[in-house]
């Protein structure tokens, strides 16, 4: 999912209220879900469990699979030998000690990706053996502490180990293809390899545990006729995929949020996952405000809506669901009530949700469907 910092923010700030009054938890045997009918939604571990462990490592993935997450989320970048790998961005930074490794100090450069211009190390500067040499960090330390004391324990894994470990462990992988156009222009696409590697573990037909997501859309539609594994439209809060944006389109997201936009999607995609503002916005104190009908336009087109990220921390709430003493110190790091939440997105009928931590997703979907 997004990297930036404000994106983060700003996609934890926004969640579901229901259009009425809200019923919360029962805490008893009953279910709550106001829609006995409805589909239990998946619960995917975004990053793995990217709460409790440095994201995209083995490591996050494991404890993701042990809290009960439907799927496990690879974001993929390509390395310089055309190898796909588990990264969030090409750059390494952020999420690697790449800093401390003199014999790559030449590697730093300047690169401009998505139309930002950015100073780093960039994976498809480095050979897998190269980069396999490298360890994991923390990306946001100074909000998740606990995380970095696993700082230095797992190396990057390939896309292959990751599926390797969800075939193992019987759960479904949901793959992003991240800076896509970026990685064409370099002659490393990352959808063919990705096509390639799904087929070899027999994820290959739209009833397989599989999703491909992007931000942008012209890979997407490429991959419509290629593969027969269930594509998402990811829509972000503000912007415009960058292909549009690259090849001079004056559409964005908000266009594609619009009864003309989705059913655009649903020629080429089966879903959207849509950050958690555009089905219910926050105003300027971080309050929830009235739900939109984007889910009920997109469910009219028979489109999947999955939504993304819900994260545990006060920080990343809205006013309504943040717990403790606003005063206190540690109190933006404190978790709030994610339970009260999730329990608001679900009743307003996602078919899945992103969790940093996703036992909350699984322990309040039981809460509220029975199961």
């Amino acid at each position: 999912m997004s990297h930036v910092t404000k994106r983060v923010l700003a996609g934890g700030l926004a969640v579901i209220t229901a259009a009425g009054a809200y019923v919360g938890l029962t805490g008893g045997s009953a279910p709550a879900v106001a829609d006995q009918g409805a589909r239990a939604p998946i619960v995917i571990g975004h990053r793995g469990a990217s709460g409790l462990r440095p994201e995209h490592t083995l490591s996050a993935y494991k404890v993701a699979i042990s809290q009960g997450a439907d799927y496990i989320e690879p974001d993929v970048v390509s390395t310089k030998d055309h190898r796909l790998v588990a990264r969030h961005d090409n750059w390494l930074a952020d999420t690697t000690d790449v800093e401390s490794h003199p014999e790559f100090a030449d590697r730093k450069k300047t690169k401009t990706i998505d139309g930002v211009t950015r100073t780093d190390w960039f994976s498809e500067d480095f050979t897998l053996a190269e980069i396999r040499t490298l360890r994991t960090e923390e990306r946001i330390p100074a909000l998740r502490p606990n995380n970095a004391v696993f700082n230095g324990i797992d190396t990057i894994p390939t896309v292959e180990e990751v599926l390797q470990l969800a075939r193992a462990n019987k759960v479904g992988v949901y793959p992003e293809t991240k800076h896509p156009t970026y990685f064409d222009g370099i002659g490393l696409s990352l959808e063919e390899p990705l096509v390639a590697l799904l087929k070899k573990y027999g994820l290959d037909d739209r009833n397989d545990k599989v999703f491909i997501q992007s931000f942008e859309t012209a890979n997407l539609r490429a991959l419509r006729p290629k593969t027969k594994v269930r594509l998402i439209q990811l829509i972000d809060a503000a912007g415009a995929p960058y292909d549009f944006v690259a090849n001079g389109d004056p559409r964005t997201y908000d266009d594609l949020v619009k009864p003309s936009g989705l059913r655009f999607v649903a020629s080429y995609a089966d879903g959207i996952g849509a950050n958690t503002a555009r089905i219910v916005p926050v105003d300027a104190t971080g309050r929830l405000g009235a739900p939109t009908s984007l889910i009920r336009d997109a469910h009219n087109l028979r489109l999947d809506v999955h939504t993304w990220t819900i994260r545990g921390e006060n920080q990343q709430l809205p006013a309504d669901f943040r717990q403790g003493n606003p005063s206190a110190p540690g109190y933006e790091r404190a978790i709030g009530d994610v339970p009260g939440w999730l329990a608001k997105l679900y009743r307003l009928g996602v078919d899945g949700v992103f969790c940093d931590d996703p036992s909350t997703g699984v322990s309040a979907r039981t809460e509220v469907f029975g199961s």
